[in-house]
């Protein structure tokens, strides 16, 4: 096995933007299909019964992305500790996307299009659970903040991609889904190419990584309250605008909700990757978790208060702003609470399903509380979790890891 140099103080601005780019693909992997094509084949399929057709299949299909990302995790911790990279674990999920996709792009019956959809979900959390890891294993804890913000990258590169997908109108059906895997590989492939350099820590006494274990389930629950809202409005915002703008074509109605994503996304980005820089430098990163989940919170009781397309833009674009912010900074945050680098992989799994369990809540909100033409009691509820979400991160003890750990011996691979 070959030896690295001494691992660097900081990563190189090139390595972060490769990174960045890698996450991006990952996003890709999932938010086109959940938040415009799977809404659009289940409504072609099943019409009338699409939302309990489409809430089914995102519950099923959250239960498989929970086991999977904790199962690539830990299969990923495995081969680090023999000695290799988790980027052969990356390579599997992008090769898995491709039958995976052409699954779902074939699919023409409700039954068909679940079996599909857990066929993605393996293969993009293949793929999502080492490139997690390799965020925690590579890049040291002082520029963890500028790359967390430069995750926010993902979104607004996902929503364009979607809007390009929905917007070509030479592209039918089958060719939007095939479309995908393409592009994710595109994006992930250069980050493989890089040097895989473990950045070694020194060892963490037993009071510390008992008052990380505190800090990391209070960071869990803090994201899985404010993850709610952001699932059911990936899966349910073509339908939450359709709910406003009635008799307007299906096709216009997607067109229109991809344009809204990407236009907030990019607004967002340099707001992230800004606030990242300056957690990195102050090292007080609770406050402004703080202030993006009361934005978001504000921006879902605009929403409930639409009554047509305008005032609910305005309402998602604050949203969405604050939410970004919170969920790509509290990732950076909460590597820096990780116990154990030997079980990066597993832990980050684990963490995961504040994102994966949101897609269990948040679908049943929806199916309680909205209807096809009436959502504001599902908006206001969501406001209130979201709010206690952004109270639940001042509960952490710690505003910079006080446990540095061992890592496993620097190694380095082309």
């Amino acid at each position: 096995m070959p030896v690295a140099p001494p691992p660097p103080a900081r990563r190189s601005t090139a390595f972060l933007m490769l990174y960045a780019l890698a996450s991006a693909g990952g996003v890709i992997a999932y938010l086109p299909l959940l938040s415009l094509l799977l809404p659009m084949r289940i409504e072609h399929v099943s019409g009338d019964a699409r939302l309990g057709v489409f809430t089914a299949t995102v519950i099923i299909g959250a239960i498989v992305a929970s086991g999977s990302n904790i199962l690539f995790g830990w299969l990923s911790d495995r081969s680090v500790a023999r000695g290799r990279t988790r980027r052969g674990w990356v390579i599997f999920g992008i090769a898995l996307l491709f039958p995976a996709y052409i699954a779902a792009a074939v699919a023409t019956t409700a039954a068909a299009i679940l079996a599909s959809l857990i066929l993605v979900q393996l293969a993009i959390n293949a793929l999502l659970a080492p490139l997690a890891a390799i965020m925690a294993d590579e890049i040291p804890d002082a520029q963890k903040g500028v790359a967390s913000g430069m995750l926010a990258l993902g979104s607004p590169l996902a929503s364009a991609f979607g809007a390009a997908l929905v917007g070509f109108a030479v592209l039918d059906e089958t060719a939007r889904f095939l479309a995908v895997p393409v592009a994710i590989a595109v994006c992930v492939t250069p980050l493989l190419f890089t040097r895989s350099i473990f950045l070694p820590d020194a060892p963490a006494s037993q009071p510390q990584r008992r008052l990380a274990r505190r800090d990391l389930t209070i960071a869990w629950m803090a994201r899985l309250l404010v993850q709610v809202a952001g699932t059911v409005l990936l899966l349910y915002l073509y339908y939450y605008f359709e709910s406003l703008a009635s008799g307007r074509m299906p096709i216009d109605t997607a067109s229109g909700v991809s344009r809204l994503m990407t236009l907030v996304y990019i607004l967002s980005l340099p707001l992230a990757v800004g606030l990242g820089r300056m957690s990195d430098r102050t090292r007080r990163r609770k406050p402004i978790l703080f202030g993006a989940a009361m934005l978001a919170s504000c921006g879902l009781v605009a929403m409930a208060a639409a009554t047509e397309w305008r005032m609910g833009a305005i309402g998602y674009g604050l949203y969405a702003l604050g939410s970004n912010v919170f969920l790509v900074l509290h990732a950076g945050f909460a590597m820096l609470l990780l116990p154990s680098a030997q079980h990066r992989g597993r832990d980050l799994g684990l963490l995961n399903l504040a994102n994966t369990a949101p897609s269990l809540i948040g679908p049943a909100i929806a199916w309680m509380l909205a209807t096809p033409n009436d959502f504001t009691p599902a908006m206001l509820a969501l406001a209130i979790l979201t709010l206690l979400g952004g109270f639940a991160i001042l509960g952490v003890r710690s505003e910079e890891r006080a446990l540095p750990q061992h890592a496993p011996s620097p190694t380095t691979t082309p």
